[in-house]
């Protein structure tokens, strides 16, 4: 059988692109990826930073997801715990932008994973991180829209004394924020990125019109309160247990960190631009959201009470404890709202374009319909598949919101599994000195699988880029260990964390899929053209 690199060297040949357009450059690169250019290049460095930034959202995220590392850990572990999430995120997004930099692809994953796994074994480990992927960036929308539904539901709680909160009127909630989404991803044409740079400037400046009135109305609480209090909620065995399972609230508000990937094939000079805005966001999202964590504790009242409260997130209650203020607590609510809704319409743009690429490598059952691309140049009816899904698992807030609870740990659980195969084979062909600086007359760099591996315009060299890739796979294998844990030690039926159900029952289908169907149609990433 001939080999994929035979199939290149018969294909492929040096092609110099000075002269041609930016366009014409980034589709010329596409198509030596094998892959066919149909997306409209409508985004530029400003609004995928934009789009990075907004779906990140770490500092809104991280007043959303509190209470874990509230619960087990307390003021000091929170603040520690971010830390030791930037840094690890810091280095996992060094590796997506290495990745992005070579192979600009709106596949990721993938197809990063068939280009760097052994030729023999490339099918299968492809396959499997593709279908992690998928179920990642499924569960992380439907995640992020009933976060946005619930939190406009408990500002609700506190506007309203007699309003009588009921599951499936939250549940409606997140059918609207859902439809707010599906608007925008329709539209098609240059409305969504300029849509992401103006939620840019609302992302920076509302982080202001929140800090700002909270800490200059609330009481101060002292610095060893906030850097030496440690909490253990959970009555784990240590606090340093209790710590590492509260760490994964900090963990979710810096998850989907390669959603500017998926959107590779929509940006101009993807090769830079992608590694930029990955950077750029965590250095600017990391910086932000240490700044609300510290204010925020600095500020934070009676922490039982904040626990306890009836609107479901405490970072509500903190704020009207602060201000004093039912109107003022709406207020700066509402900015966050306004980010939580403009979050999941970016998410739904990242994760249906990658469903779509997968789909595209016929990786999923009804390929040939989920990768259709409409008039407007948008993947039409992945978008209704990824709608489709995160309107079904709402309901099950309807019968147990713990339930729903449980899809966030598959989120990180999923994703950061696909980034650990990725950053795991990275590590061993750079260890080997097997990939390779750019050199425009070597007509095999090209990064499809069984080519010669080459660099692209972003790296680390030498002995830093191994330590951070080192360091990097270290902290996916914490994060997906503790992923799968309960928030508290001994729970009953209705605290277990089924995240693992989930996450490993999706490997167990996808494998026995791949046995009996899938091994026959998918093949890596498809050639669907040559240059």
């Amino acid at each position: 059988m001939e080999s994929y690199e035979m199939k290149e060297r018969a294909v492929y040949s040096a092609r110099e692109v000075d002269g041609y357009s930016a366009t014409n450059r980034d589709d010329i690169q596409l198509q030596r990826l094998g892959k066919k250019p149909v997306l409209k290049r409508n985004f530029g460095i400003l609004s995928l930073l934009g789009f990075s930034c907004t779906i990140l959202a770490t500092w809104e995220g991280l007043l959303s997801t509190f209470v874990e590392p509230l619960e087990n850990g307390g003021s000091a572990g929170a603040v520690y715990a971010y830390i030791f999430a930037w840094t690890g995120t810091g280095c996992c997004f060094v590796l997506l932008s290495e990745l992005s930099s070579m192979a600009p692809t709106s596949g990721g994953q993938y197809h990063w994973c068939a280009m760097l796994a052994p030729i023999h074994s490339m099918r299968f480990l492809s396959y499997i991180t593709g279908w992690l992927t998928t179920i990642g960036w499924q569960a992380a929308f439907a995640s992020a829209s009933y976060m946005c539904g619930t939190e406009i539901q408990g500002v609700v709680i506190l506007a309203w004394e007699n309003y009588d909160p009921k599951a499936w009127q939250g549940t409606l909630i997140v059918w609207c924020s859902l439809l707010v989404a599906f608007a925008f991803n329709m539209t098609g044409g240059k409305f969504l990125p300029r849509a992401e740079s103006l939620i840019l400037v609302i992302h920076v400046l509302g982080f202001f019109g929140i800090l700002i009135p909270l800490v200059y109305m609330s009481n101060h609480n002292t610095a060893d309160k906030v850097f030496m209090e440690f909490l253990n909620e959970g009555n784990f065995a240590t606090d340093g247990l209790s710590w590492f399972v509260g760490m994964t609230g900090c963990v979710f508000s810096f998850a989907g960190g390669d959603a500017a990937v998926h959107m590779a094939e929509e940006v101009g000079n993807a090769a830079v631009a992608i590694p930029r805005a990955i950077l750029l966001s965590v250095v600017i999202n990391g910086i932000l959201g240490f700044a609300m964590l510290i204010g925020v504790l600095f500020c934070l009242g009676d922490i039982e009470q904040a626990l306890e409260t009836k609107t479901g997130y405490p970072f509500i209650e903190i704020f009207y404890q602060g201000t004093g203020s039912i109107p003022g607590t709406v207020g700066m609510c509402s900015i966050v709202l306004i980010i939580a809704v403009a979050s999941g319409v970016g998410m739904l743009a990242a994760t249906s374009r990658q469903f779509w690429s997968f789909a595209r490598d016929k990786g999923v059952p009804g390929w040939r319909l989920w990768s259709q691309v409409s008039s407007k140049s948008l993947p039409h009816y992945a978008i209704y598949l990824t709608m489709t899904v995160s309107w079904l698992l709402a309901l099950i807030n309807i019968g147990s919101a713990v339930a729903l609870n449980d899809v966030v740990s598959l989120a990180v659980s999923a994703l950061y599994l696909s980034y650990l195969v990725i950053g795991t084979l990275l590590l061993y062909r750079r260890c080997r000195g097997e990939i390779f600086l750019s050199n425009e007359n070597d007509d095999m760099a090209i990064n499809v699988p069984g080519a010669k591996l080459v660099w692209g315009p972003f790296r680390v060299p030498g002995v830093w880029g191994i330590l951070i890739n080192i360091y990097a796979v270290i902290y996916m294998i914490i994060v997906i260990f503790f992923s799968f844990w309960p928030s508290e030690m001994n729970p009953g039926v209705a605290g277990m964390n089924y995240s693992v159900v989930g996450t490993v029952g999706t490997i167990i289908l996808a494998v026995v899929y791949y046995v009996l169907r899938a091994r026959h149609v998918y093949q890596g990433p498809i050639l669907e053209t040559t240059v």
